[in-house]
């Protein structure tokens, strides 16, 4: 890269130009660690961002090179055309940075994280959605389920050799699942560790695999399961099967089965938390007079006294007549919204009869209209 298309080293490891060796090579282990290669196979802009990194160290981390830098910037005369990095990072050439010392600290075996390939692994966790009635939301149902899952291999006990055999080192790397990749860069020789071909980073062979498995140690099967859903569940809630997710590799641990539950709508009831919502007709002579009626319930009918002179959006609760708390005691509440109907295709008798109730009725809202009439006579009056 050019010199004045290169950015600052300090810019580069994000500290301050009197920053101490300490600081500085602090924040080249978290950015080294952040852009390695290992940890972005295929990111060339991380790869280009590693190395900028270790540029900057290699220059900042040397106390004669930090000098002429702090005094010439990029455009040093001592170090040629290219200026400072020419060198190949001032450290996978001779005399430069071992980066195997510096990544052991992370966890790193000179650059690949450092893990067994043998120990046992966490299966995976699995989803499963299933669908409810509302009826089955409020009192809880069973059902059953059929899973699609990776299990560990009964005839090999989930070694994935054959039974009677056993898996091999591997001779390629020794057993550590990674090998050690020295390559000619234009910055130098860069040293890198991969995952080895010939084990595929397990650190052993299976020479003989078992036929039941093929060698993976795990066997896709079908089992059913029996679910319990609590009676309360609302649309969206999630129940936790433990263990019963995909096997573990290596005989880990397996993973879980998450069940999401979806309620379906139902014709009548609607609900809003724990409680339950019910839209009700009347009729005018219901909702003048006052009467009984039976309201339907998730639990059956049940009745309710509506007082006369009821409008319609009145609304009456039914105390214990919701759903079960799931998460506490008790049950919510039923809330009933009356909705008073306009009778339609009249006979004329029965409208002869509307038209005198309507007759007798309006009599006192015309007094009561006279009233208010004399009482703002009179407040105009005294305003006089």
């Amino acid at each position: 890269m050019a010199a004045e298309n290169k950015r600052d080293y300090y810019e580069v490891l994000g500290v301050e130009r009197n920053a101490s060796p300490e600081e500085i090579k602090k924040a080249y282990k978290k950015l080294a660690k952040q852009y390695h290669p290992d940890l972005h196979p295929d990111d060339r802009n991380a790869e280009e961002k590693f190395k900028e990194v270790n540029e900057a160290y290699s220059v900042l981390s040397d106390d004669n090179a930090r000098a002429r830098y702090d005094q010439f910037g990029h455009n040093d005369p001592g170090t040629g055309a290219g200026g400072f990095g020419g060198g190949g990072f001032g450290g996978f050439g001779a005399g430069g940075v071992d980066l195997g010392d510096i990544f052991s600290a992370f966890g790193f075996g000179g650059g690949g994280f450092q893990r067994d390939p043998s120990a046992p692994q966490r299966g995976n966790d699995l989803r499963m959605d299933i669908s409810v009635t509302f009826e089955e939301a409020y009192r809880g149902v069973e059902k059953e389920v059929v899973v699609n899952r990776l299990e560990s291999c009964a005839s090999c006990k989930g070694s994935g050799a054959k039974a009677g055999t056993s898996r091999e080192r591997c001779s390629q790397c020794g057993g550590s699942g990674k090998v050690r990749m020295t390559q000619n860069t234009p910055f130098g020789q860069m040293q890198t560790v991969r995952t080895c071909s010939a084990c595929g980073g397990a650190g052993t062979i299976i020479n003989t695999p078992c036929p039941d498995c093929g060698g993976s140690g795990r066997r896709r099967m079908q089992r059913k399961l029996m679910v319990n859903i609590p009676a309360g569940v609302d649309d969206g809630s999630r129940l936790r099967m433990q263990g019963e997710g995909e096997g573990g590799l290596n005989n880990g641990q397996p993973g879980d089965l998450f069940i999401y539950i979806s309620v379906k709508p139902h014709k009548f009831f609607r609900r809003e938390e724990d409680n339950v919502k019910l839209e009700q007709d009347i009729t005018f002579s219901q909702a003048a007079l006052g009467c009984e009626i039976q309201v339907p319930t998730l639990d059956g009918d049940v009745s309710l006294t509506i007082p006369e002179g009821t409008q319609t959006g009145s609304t009456f609760r039914l105390r214990g007549r919701g759903f079960p708390k799931l998460r506490g005691y008790g049950r919510g509440d039923q809330h009933v919204r009356v909705r008073v109907v306009t009778p339609t295709n009249l006979s004329a008798e029965q409208k002869e009869l509307l038209r005198q109730l309507d007759d007798s009725v309006a009599a006192q809202p015309t007094r009561e209209r006279d009233t208010k009439k004399n009482l703002f006579g009179k407040k105009k009056g005294s305003r006089k």
